[in-house]
C-alpha cells in the first residue's frame, strides 16, 4: 500500500519523480506490503513457528533456531534445537502445509505427497553457556547480538502506520474469503500493496492466486465486492483511487511451484511496512532467548506505551544487545519531533529506562514468551494484533507524575 501523507512544516520532501508523482509541497507517497500465509516465504515462517510451538508446548525452556525452505514438492527443515520435548517433526511440517491450504499439487504443493527433509542439531554448548550458564532467569544473556526496532504511530487505534495496517487487513480478508469459500476460485498465495493519503487512498494492488476456471474480469469484480468494500475505509476512497487487481492477468501457478520459500525473508511485512526502520533480524523459528524476536516485541511494547501515554504521536525505539550480555548495550528514542509539550527525546529515553527493564530474561517473564503462541504470528504481521496472548500489544500507561517526582529527587541530590 503506497500512501500519500502530508508533512508538518518542519519536514521537507525530496522527490526524484516530480513529473510522474508531482505532489503539493509537504506531501509524500509511502508504500507498504503484506502477503498471505500461502506465500512460500510465509509458509516457511509458519512451519518454523509450528515446530517452535510444539517444542515450547512440552518444554518451555526449549532453545530453538529453526529454519525452513521450500521449492516445488520439497520442504527442508534445518537448524539447531535443544529440547526435552518429543517432537514428530515431519508430522508437524505436513500439518502446517495442510493448515495453510496446500492440499493439492495444482495449488502449488500437496501436504500428503511433499518430500520432507529434516536436518536439526543441538544448540552450540558455547552459546548455551554464554546465554544461560548458572544465571538467574532475569539475568540470562541475549541469545544473539544486534539491534532491534520498535515503532508506534497514532494514525490508527492499534497505533500502527495506516498503510501497513490496511495491508494486513486486506490480506486477512483475502484469506477469509478463501477459507470460507466466499470466493472458491482463490488459492493460498496472495500479495498486496496500496498507496493513499491520510485523506485518500491513492492506489491499491492485489495479486491473488486463482484456479483456471475464472476470468480476469470476474476476479476483479469479486475482489471489489468481497474484499475491497469490506476493508477500505470509504472516507479515503474517491474517484481518483486506482485499482491494480491481478495486473499480470493470470496467476494460476503459485506457492512453492511459483517461487522458492525461505524462513525470515518477509521481515518488513512482519513489522511496520517500511516505517521506522528494521534491525535486520527475522522472528520466525526462534525461541524468546533470541533477542531478534523478544527484544523486537519489547521495543514495540515500549513504543506503543509512549504513544498510548500521550508522550508523543509517533516514535521509534532502537535497542541493541551483545550475545551473553543481559543489559542492553544502548537504547535510543526518536519521536520525530512529535513529543508532547514540555518533553524532548532525552526525557523520553529516561522515561523508557525507568519504566521498562529490557533485559531478555525480564522481557520473557513480563511478556510470557515461553508459551506456544508463535504460529499465529507467521501470517498477518507480529504487531497491531488484538489476540489476548500478544502481551506486547497491551501498552503500559506510564505514570508521568511518578517519573517527574523521581527526577526532582535526583536533581536535589
Amino acid at each position: 500500500m503506497a500512501t500519500h501523507y502530508r508533512l508538518d512544516e518542519q519536514h521537507h520532501l525530496l522527490s526524484t519523480h516530480k513529473t510522474k508523482f508531482q505532489l503539493p509541497k509537504g506531501h509524500f507517497l509511502f508504500t507498504s506490503e503484506s502477503v498471505s500465509s500461502g506465500h512460500p516465504d510465509k509458509l516457511c515462517d509458519f512451519i518454523s513457528d509450528s515446530i517452535l510451538d510444539a517444542c515450547l508446548d512440552q518444554d518451555p525452556n526449549s532453545k530453538v533456531a529453526c529454519e525452513s525452505a521450500c521449492k516445488n514438492s520439497l520442504v527442508m527443515v534445518f537448524g539447531e534445537i535443544t529440547t526435552n520435548a518429543q517432537v514428530p517433526y515431519e508430522t508437524i511440517v505436513r500439518e502446517a502445509i495442510k493448515n495453510v491450504g496446500y492440499d493439492n499439487i495444482n495449488k502449488g504443493l500437496d501436504y500428503k505427497n511433499a518430500s520432507i527433509i529434516v536436518s536439526l542439531d543441538q544448540q552450540s554448548r558455547e552459546i548455551n553457556q554464554a546465554v544461560v550458564g548458572a544465571k538467574h532467569e532475569d539475568e540470562i544473556g541475549a541469545g544473539d547480538q544486534g539491534l532491534m526496532i520498535g515503532y508506534a504511530s497514532d494514525e490508527t487505534p492499534e497505533l500502527m502506520p495506516l498503510t501497513h495496517h490496511l495491508c494486513n487487513k486486506l490480506i486477512a480478508r483475502l484469506q477469509e474469503c478463501r477459507e470460507k469459500e466466499i470466493c472458491p476460485w482463490m488459492r493460498p498465495d496472495a500479495k498486496y500493496g496500496a498507496t493513499f493519503f491520510p485523506v485518500r487512498i491513492h492506489n491499491v494492488l492485489i495479486s491473488q492466486q486463482h484456479d483456471e476456471k475464472i476470468t480476469h474480469s470476474e476476479i476483479q469484480a469479486e475482489l471489489h465486492s468481497h474484499v475491497l468494500k469490506h476493508v477500505l475505509p470509504q472516507q479515503y476512497v474517491d474517484e481518483h483511487t486506482q485499482y491494480h487487481l491481478n495486473p499480470s492477468k493470470a496467476f494460476t501457478v503459485g506457492g512453492p511451484y511459483g517461487d522458492a520459500g525461505l524462513t525470515g525473508r518477509k521481515i518488513i511485512v512482519d513489522t511496520y511496512g517500511g516505517w521506522g526502520g528494521h534491525g535486520g533480524g527475522a522472528f520466525s523459528g526462534k525461541d524468546p532467548t533470541k533477542v531478534d524476536r523478544s527484544a523486537a516485541y519489547a521495543a514495540r511494547w515500549v513504543a506503543k506505551s509512549l504513544v498510548a501515554s500521550k508522550l508523543c504521536k509517533r516514535v521509534m525505539i532502537q535497542v541493541a544487545y551483545g550475545i551473553g550480555i543481559s543489559e542492553p548495550l544502548s537504547i535510543s528514542v526518536n519521536s520525530y519531533g512529535t513529543h508532547a509539550e514540555g518533553y524532548d527525546d532525552d526525557d523520553l529515553s529516561e522515561i523508557v529506562q525507568e519504566s521498562f527493564d529490557l533485559r531478555p530474561g525480564v522481557i520473557i517473564r513480563e511478556l510470557q514468551l515461553r508459551r506456544p503462541i508463535y504460529a499465529k504470528t507467521a501470517s498477518g504481521g507480529h504487531f497491531g494484533r488484538t489476540e489476548p496472548e500478544f502481551l506486547w500489544e497491551k501498552p503500559r500507561i506510564i505514570d508521568i507524575a511518578a517519573w517527574k517526582a523521581h527526577k526532582e529527587q535526583q536533581q536535589q541530590k
